[in-house]
């Protein structure tokens, strides 16, 4: 196989770019930490703001998944697994006493 052909199965192993989402505000906080251990002897969940935004939505204002799919500007069952990961991530920093950090 040629070098030219390689670079060529190399991109189309490549992710589509992910679509910008629409979030509104910034978060007040961009760290939580457990209580009682220092910052330094802890694992982090890194939250990104539109996994917070899907959070913010559904979980604090109470919107429908559909309409909170519309306000991001994106598919309802990519909203869906948004808020799943964040979900996920939350209950792990959680139960596992991790810090969570909230980034772009």
């Amino acid at each position: 196989m040629l070098e030219e052909d390689q670079e060529v199965l190399e991109e189309d192993k490549m992710p589509r770019p992910c679509k910008r989402r629409r979030v509104r505000g910034r978060p007040n906080a961009l760290f939580f930490k457990p209580s009682g251990t220092r910052i330094i002897e802890l694992e982090e969940i890194i939250l990104n703001y539109s996994e917070l935004e899907a959070l913010k939505l559904v979980d604090v204002g109470e919107i429908p998944q559909t309409e909170a799919a519309k306000k991001m500007e994106v598919s309802q069952p990519t909203f869906s697994r948004i808020l799943t990961n964040a979900r996920k991530k939350i209950a792990d920093a959680i139960v596992n006493g991790k810090a969570i950090r909230i980034e772009k």
